[in-house]
């Protein structure tokens, strides 16, 4: 990304840049109309990963306590090992309560995977600027499409491993905040207490940003041959004479 933006700031800055002819014909083409899916797709990655919030809640019974809700409250980065239970009553349970925390730190993932939608977004739109406005440039100096693809490979493969590496951390992630955290949990143990799982909330848009991961991983993935095409790669491979068998 760094590479291709100073060689766009290059170009603002020099006086080629009188030469601006915007085209928006080339958002018709696959190069510029899978530019802009791009730019939609990282959008929704890290707006339904990273603007998540929500609470696992337990029913608690103690020493003069009955059903009493304890509640977790979590969102992104899913640093879950910071966050804690409420106290059932003030008295803790008779002093039986110590302060519970979920379990898992999850925020690399997390992270990993939202830097990389963010910075996808920013680029597709300095790329998207330089298709529209400076089309001609892009094609003379080889340097852009060059850049274009090498950069166009690596975001591929890192949406490949983030997406696959937050879908792993999601399924821990339901697993710390579901049922199957109490028996993890040393204050539901006491004598004459009694924690049963009420309920978490919906993790359906964290499942539906994985589903984003996935997609932006097949559109900058399918991307690479049409990149390919406007590079003196592909042009000199056409020049290659086929030999006669």
């Amino acid at each position: 990304w760094c590479g291709f933006l100073r060689s766009l700031l290059s170009v603002l800055v020099s006086p080629r840049m009188a030469g601006l002819r915007v085209d928006f014909g080339l958002l018709l083409e696959p190069l510029g109309f899978i530019k802009v899916l791009e730019w939609i797709f990282s959008i929704f990655a890290f707006a339904t990963c990273g603007g998540f919030q929500g609470e696992t809640t337990l029913q608690v019974s103690c020493k003069g306590v009955a059903n009493k809700t304890v509640t977790a409250a979590f969102a992104y980065p899913f640093r879950l090992n910071t966050v804690v239970f409420s106290a059932p009553d003030p008295k803790r349970c008779g002093g039986t309560w110590t302060d519970v925390y979920l379990v898992g730190n999850f925020s690399s993932s997390a992270q990993f995977f939202v830097t990389l939608a963010v910075l996808s977004f920013l680029y597709c739109i300095a790329a998207l600027v330089v298709y529209i406005g400076y089309k001609r440039v892009y094609q003379q100096n080889s340097k852009f499409p060059l850049t274009d693809l090498a950069i166009t490979v690596i975001t591929a493969f890192l949406w490949l491993v983030s997406t696959f590496s937050w879908a792993t951390a999601l399924a821990d992630i339901k697993m710390s905040t579901g049922a199957s955290a109490i028996p993890g949990i040393e204050s539901c143990k006491a004598p004459g207490t009694t924690c049963r799982f009420a309920s978490v909330t919906s993790m359906k848009t964290l499942n539906v940003s994985v589903v984003f991961g996935l997609l932006n991983m097949v559109l900058w993935g399918g991307n690479i041959w049409f990149v390919y095409k406007d590079t003196n790669l592909h042009n000199q491979s056409k020049r290659i004479p086929q030999q006669s068998p």
